[in-house]
């Protein structure tokens, strides 16, 4: 009988998926673990990450939409949480079946066990990335769950036997007919949930190292492989002591004392939070009075900041407009940013990633986009990159 795994060995488990992924699946192969047994000491656990933060998020912010936000009740949330939950649940059977199916096809073997195993840990970034659900104005960075599309690429030549030459037209096969079978799945036994699914496709047929998954942009692996490395050197500094986030006092400091207009700045707020000497800080101030009033935030993610190395290989482009509200999600001089703008109120936010760790935000009410964007130039954006360098 299979041993089941500690609350401790699946933390580790959870950090070499994601940090070492091509070190780990040969030892996941290996393993005599059951579809059950990982069921019970892995998929449930984490899957319910995600669930749980967005059950939390609507109960204490709500869900806001083109500037509208309703906060749904207690019941209905929970409701929301267990379904999808369940489905999650679900899924990472449905895919494992898709997975075994198409292996011979693709030179591989098939192998009901493995093809579980691979569906199972590929998806360890996209429950981990649903824990930044809890926050408002980090949603964004639950895109970084794309980075299992790297994690179920490296792993299928170790776990279902395919040549390395055919593991990219595999993997997007695999989301292509994962997608539309989850699709048929919700149509016949939940038809109340409305589930949205978007099919990758290769851009010209060839293993170029990139492909393109339609209303998000291209996935690089080769920067995907970088942002792994990256992801492992911050667990390197957390290990040692040295990945802590800087003092909440410190990224106060850091706010400006005025926004243009003669917008001075009150309600300065700071907080932070550590577990096992890892942790982030915040701080935030008001400027300006009821419509002409705008939030400055700047929140240190500390090592979790070192998923967001992960947008560097998402070519992220969306825009979208309904009547008098613009948003878009794009690279912006450089940075993952996220913008959001009601022409008719003149309500709107602007966010970036700075650094691959910090995220600057300005929320309120401004004549343009670009004013929101001119009061996070107060904040001294280069220093904040000089610091994500160091380490510090």
């Amino acid at each position: 009988m299979i041993e089941e795994q500690s609350g401790a060995s699946l933390l580790e488990r959870a950090k070499a998926v994601l940090l070492r992924p091509r070190e780990e699946w040969p030892v996941i192969e290996g393993e005599a673990a059951s579809i059950a047994s990982i069921y019970k000491s892995y998929v449930i656990p984490l899957a319910a990450i995600g669930p749980i933060a967005a059950f939390i998020h609507a109960v204490v912010f709500g869900n806001s939409f083109f500037g509208i936000t309703h906060r749904p009740s207690f019941l209905s949330s929970l409701s929301t949480a267990a379904v999808s939950y369940i489905f999650t649940l679900i899924g990472v059977f449905l895919m494992a079946l898709v997975i075994d199916f198409l292996a011979p096809r693709f030179g591989g073997t098939a192998n009901r066990n493995n093809a579980f195993k691979l569906a199972a840990y590929s998806a360890t970034a996209a429950w981990v990335a649903g824990i930044f659900q809890l926050v408002p104005g980090l949603g964004m960075l639950t895109m970084l769950g794309l980075y299992g599309l790297y994690l179920l690429y490296v792993g299928i030549p170790v776990m279902m036997k395919a040549p390395d030459e055919k593991a990219l037209l595999y993997t997007v096969t695999i989301l292509v007919v994962g997608a539309i079978a989850g699709m048929i799945f919700s149509v016949i036994l939940a038809p109340m949930m409305l589930m949205t699914s978007s099919v990758p496709e290769v851009g010209d047929g060839t293993l170029s190292g990139s492909f393109k998954v339609p209303g998000v942009g291209s996935v690089d692996l080769g920067k995907l492989e970088e942002a792994s490395e990256k992801m492992a050197a911050a667990n390197e500094r957390a290990q040692s002591g040295k990945a802590t986030a800087l003092p909440s006092k410190q990224l106060a400091m850091m706010l400006p004392a005025s926004l243009p207009g003669g917008l001075s700045q009150s309600n300065l707020k700071t907080s932070g939070a550590s577990i096992g000497g890892v942790g982030s800080s915040s701080a935030s101030a008001s400027y300006g009075e009821d419509d002409k009033r705008i939030d400055l935030t700047i929140t240190d993610l500390g090592v979790a900041g070192s998923l967001a190395a992960l947008g560097n290989a998402f070519n992220v482009e969306s825009e979208s407009q309904n009547g008098s509200v613009i948003e878009k999600t794009g690279k912006i001089d450089g940075r993952l940013a996220t913008i959001r703008f009601d022409r008719e109120s003149r309500d709107g936010r602007y966010g970036m990633i700075v650094g691959d760790r910090f995220n600057v935000e300005a929320d309120g009410y401004a004549d343009s986009i670009d004013d929101l964007r001119s009061a996070i130039d107060r904040i001294d954006i280069e220093a904040l990159e000089a610091i994500a360098r160091s380490g510090q």
